[in-house]
C-alpha cells in the first residue's frame, strides 16, 4: 500500500489539508455490509444487510438498541461500533437519571461526533473505523443522522452507506420527497427496494437481513424470519412488475405484426 510521512499518526496535516488516517478510516466504512436508513414524518427505518465470514459462522449483528426510542446500524468495524454504542447507553441512562427524559436525537448524535473527534487531536489514539446511520423519535420528531469517523454528523432525510451504497443512494434520491407520507410497512418496503439495489451476486433473505423501525410506539427491530413478510411483499411486486411489462411487450409486437401485414 502507497505511504508517505503523513500517515503515520491522526494529528499531523498534509501539505494539502488532509488527515490520511481519517481517510483510511472512511474508506473502512466502504468495506462494510450496506445498510440504508429512511424517515417519513412519524416513522425512521433501518434496512440492514449482515454477513458472515464463512459459512459456519454465524452473521455479525449489524442494528444495536440503544434506547426504546433510538438505534444505530453499523458499516466497517464491529468492535468500534461496539464500543461507540455502549457510550451512547451510557449517555441514554445519563439523560433518565439526572433529567428524567429520554435523550434527544441531535444530542445524541453530537455526543458521538464529540468523541470521535477526540482521536484525532491527540497522539497515542486513531479515528474509529466505522460509520453509523442513527435514527430515533423525539418531541421534534423522526430523525436520521450519518456519524463519521472524522466527527462530523449529518442530517439526512434518507441515506445509505457501507459497499455498494450507491445503487442505494441513487434510489433514494429518485423518491425521497414521497416519503414524508409513508405509513411504517410501505416505508419499510423503500427500504428494502433501496438495499437490493446494493446487491451483486446474492438475494435478500431471512439469514442477512435485518430492519429496524422507530415512532410514537417506540423502537421494533425484525431479524430471521420476522423479516419475511417484508421481503416477500417486494418479491410479489417486482414479480407482479414483470408480467405487466411482459403483457405490454406482447401487445407491441402484435400491433408491430398488424402494421406490417
Amino acid at each position: 500500500m502507497f505511504r508517505n510521512n503523513y500517515d503515520s499518526d491522526a494529528v499531523t496535516f498534509s501539505p494539502t489539508g488532509r488527515l490520511f488516517q481519517v481517510e483510511y478510516a472512511l474508506e473502512a466504512i466502504k468495506q462494510g455490509s450496506a445498510a440504508v436508513g429512511l424517515t417519513s414524518k412519524n416513522n425512521a427505518v433501518l434496512v440492514a444487510l449482515k454477513r458472515n465470514a464463512e459459512d459456519l459462522g454465524s452473521y455479525h449483528k449489524k442494528v444495536i438498541k440503544i434506547d426504546d426510542h433510538l438505534a444505530i446500524v453499523l458499516a466497517g468495524l464491529a468492535p468500534d461500533a461496539r464500543v461507540l454504542s455502549n457510550f451512547l447507553r451510557t449517555k441514554a441512562m445519563e439523560s433518565k437519571m439526572l433529567f428524567n427524559r429520554p435523550i434527544s436525537i441531535q444530542k445524541a448524535a453530537n455526543l458521538l461526533a464529540d468523541k470521535a473527534q477526540q482521536n484525532t487531536q491527540s497522539y497515542g489514539s486513531r479515528p474509529y473505523g466505522v460509520g453509523l446511520l442513527i435514527i430515533g423519535y423525539d418531541e421534534s420528531g423522526s430523525h436520521l443522522f450519518e456519524f463519521q469517523p472524522s466527527g462530523n454528523v449529518l442530517k439526512y432525510k434518507a441515506n445509505a452507506i457501507g459497499a455498494r451504497s450507491q445503487g442505494a443512494k441513487t434510489f433514494l434520491e429518485k423518491n425521497f420527497e414521497s416519503f414524508d407520507d409513508l405509513n411504517d410497512a410501505e416505508l419499510i418496503k423503500n427500504g428494502v427496494e433501496a438495499l437490493r439495489q446494493t446487491l451483486k451476486d446474492s438475494e435478500l433473505s431471512t439469514s442477512n437481513t435485518t430492519i429496524a423501525i422507530v415512532g410514537k410506539d417506540g423502537l421494533k427491530i425484525y431479524e430471521d424470519e420476522d423479516v419475511e413478510p417484508f421481503l416477500e411483499q417486494v418479491t410479489v411486486e417486482e414479480e407482479g412488475g414483470d408480467d405487466d411489462a411482459q403483457d405490454g411487450s406482447g401487445d407491441e409486437r402484435m400491433e408491430e405484426d398488424g402494421a406490417a401485414q
